[in-house]
């Protein structure tokens, strides 16, 4: 997979191409990937997808205080594994938002010569979404391609979208998430010195430091798998302000206790594969009583994982 960071960079004669944010690349995006792959494939052309950041809805100052499920590069590579060709993350801006479909499509040709567009049911691009799947058939005409429209993707009565995902995740609803992600939300970082109190109560911790604007679940206890290294680990989970130790709260902690394993991580980047819920963060009376509770944590963890 070639990911590329401008159309200005765009080498290609023709291609199927589809456009859209994918933040997540859920199960509803990876249908229409597979759409555009197959198709592409039948017609010996490469499989491209256009797509943004940030997130157009930041720049128009739409939403406040918002955070990614993937970032630009979790994003391409997922894409990749999907088996896109080529991922073309635009950088938006004012600029960008201020032109008119017809503006950016013309733009959008004269670097990547389209045979098919393949876009999502609520799809619009353009200065106040003008250019729906519609007004892009219209433009079609005129530019020399085609447009197909994917229908959405339904979990029971519910489309799959980004929005769902991110309400069950910011409510700590980890695994009604990763139904509609296809797979469990995962966060990366680097895992970074912590105070050492974990290790006093004999449960040593890996201190995840996430990258900026990427979306943590809410507060609590999870089991996950912790990938470090090439290899996974059960690990229990916490994420929150460790109300036992520091009354205040303060910033926002995620520590990774994993089992079966002692060896030194700082510095490494961990990957955390968030699988269950086990239970709200809680203030203890007294260290030993949340020692007594992180030992039925572990054990309630390496049930859900090993199930």
């Amino acid at each position: 997979m070639i990911h590329l960071h401008s159309l200005d960079e765009v080498r290609l004669p023709e291609a199927y191409l589809t456009i859209g944010v994918f933040d997540g690349v859920h199960r509803g995006h990876q249908a229409l990937m597979e759409r555009l792959i197959v198709a592409a494939r039948a017609a010996r052309l490469p499989a491209v997808v256009l797509t943004f950041w940030p997130h157009p809805a930041v720049v128009l100052g739409q939403v406040e205080n918002w955070s990614y499920l993937t970032t630009a590069e979790e994003r391409a590579a997922l894409l990749a594994d999907l088996g896109v060709d080529v991922v073309i993350t635009q950088s938006f801006d004012h600029h960008l938002a201020a032109q008119s479909a017809a503006e950016f499509m013309r733009r959008l040709t004269q670097a990547l010569p389209l045979r098919r567009l393949f876009i999502g049911y609520d799809f619009a691009l353009g200065r106040g979404r003008e250019g729906d799947a519609a007004r892009l058939r219209e433009l079609g005409r005129l530019f020399g391609y085609e447009v197909e429209t994917i229908a959405p993707r339904r979990q029971g009565d519910t489309i799959i979208s980004t929005t769902a995902i991110r309400a069950h995740l910011l409510a700590g609803r980890v695994e009604a998430a990763a139904a509609l992600l296809g797979r469990p939300y995962a966060l990366r970082g680097e895992v970074v010195r912590g105070e050492g109190r974990g290790r006093q109560l004999q449960f040593p911790t890996a201190n995840l430091i996430p990258p900026k604007d990427k979306l943590i679940p809410a507060h609590g206890v999870y089991a996950c798998w912790s990938n470090v290294n090439g290899q996974r680990y059960l690990s229990v989970v916490n994420i929150g302000f460790r109300p036992t130790f520091d009354a205040h709260g303060g910033r926002t902690f995620i520590e990774s206790h994993l089992l079966d394993f002692s060896a030194d991580l700082y510095g490494q980047t961990m990957v955390l594969e968030f699988v269950a819920r086990l239970r709200d963060e809680k203030k203890f009376p007294s260290a030993s009583a949340l020692v007594e509770q992180i030992r039925r944590d572990v054990q309630q963890a390496r049930q859900r994982l090993i199930s």
